[in-house]
């Protein structure tokens, strides 16, 4: 029985190991090649349907939400992006 209480004991240190590691949801802009509006779009979704326009990725992923919002504007601001 001590046997088998050590093995679940390791497989349940393993899987706290393995499940704590934060999960890295990458954000990135793609622009809408119709109307050349920038959106924030998140790797955890699918991707975008290219329809009824294609679309092009603007930027490297980006960690968090809030930097992409920051390099949306920056994108904007720089005549790159219409909205």
């Amino acid at each position: 029985m001590s046997r088998f209480t050590m093995v679940c004991w390791s497989a349940g240190l393993a899987a706290a190991l393995l499940g704590t590691t934060p999960a890295q949801a990458g954000y990135y802009i793609i622009r809408w090649d119709n109307s050349g509006i920038c959106q924030v779009w998140s790797e955890a979704f699918f991707k975008p349907i290219p329809w009824p326009s294609g679309y092009q990725v603007v930027s490297r992923p980006l960690p968090t939400f809030s930097e992409a919002v920051t390099r949306q504007v920056t994108l904007r601001r720089q005549g790159r992006c219409t909205l």
